[in-house]
């Protein structure tokens, strides 16, 4: 089983010139960051969180490079950890505000919360930079589970989507990572997201 930190390289091993082109740059601000060091489905807010290289926020339960999550580490021991570093949009929390929830930073068990950034919208690939230092690669989408349920009654149902195009279902819970360079990360700090120029691929659930 490869490790994340060889997962790491695997979209970036490609010519040099390949690697420099950008198609566009997406630009954005973090709204929060959140860590906790105990499995919960809440995260605490934070002034500011570490990321660590091919592991994800220092302190944190889900960081390793062999997969954290909770129950699928149970029978996937060896998996390499996609799902480092969970980002969510803030827009989200206006959205479901007007369907009568109300939900804040970190309260999803997210890391980082973006402000401004089309997450959903971003490749397999994707690299957010944060500040002067940290960048994260974007895995995949975050696949809400019931928990959500426990958490507010019936808000499962508010963070799906159907695409009125393909009938697809629409995962509106935000997106995990891995670390590709370690930084610290604070709130109202830039997020510059570069987008891959090799062939986009969509998120699928990691």
């Amino acid at each position: 089983m490869p490790s994340s930190q060889g997962w790491l390289h695997h979209l970036s091993d490609r010519p040099a010139a390949e690697r420099q082109q950008v198609e566009g740059v997406m630009r954005g601000q973090v709204a929060a960051v959140s860590r906790n060091e105990a499995y919960s489905f809440s995260k605490p807010n934070r002034d500011s969180i570490t990321l660590l290289t091919g592991l994800g926020v220092e302190g944190d339960v889900h960081a390793g490079e062999t997969i954290r999550h909770q129950f699928r580490m149970t029978y996937e021991p060896d998996l390499p950890n996609l799902r480092q570093v969970h980002l969510m949009h803030e827009e989200l929390f206006g959205e479901l505000a007007l369907k009568g929830f109300k939900v804040s930073a970190g309260q999803l068990g997210e890391n980082i919360t973006t402000r401004g950034v089309d997450l959903l919208g971003l490749p397999t690939g994707a690299l957010p930079h944060f500040g002067e230092q940290a960048v994260l690669e974007v895995t995949g989408l975050r696949n809400p589970c019931s928990k959500i349920n426990d958490f507010r009654k019936g808000l499962l149902g508010q963070v799906f989507d159907t695409d009125p195009l393909s009938g697809e279902f629409v995962f509106k819970c935000g997106v995990m990572a891995v670390v590709r360079r370690g930084g610290t990360v604070r709130p109202d700090d830039s997020i510059r997201v570069e987008s891959p120029s090799f062939p986009h691929h969509p998120l699928e659930r990691v």
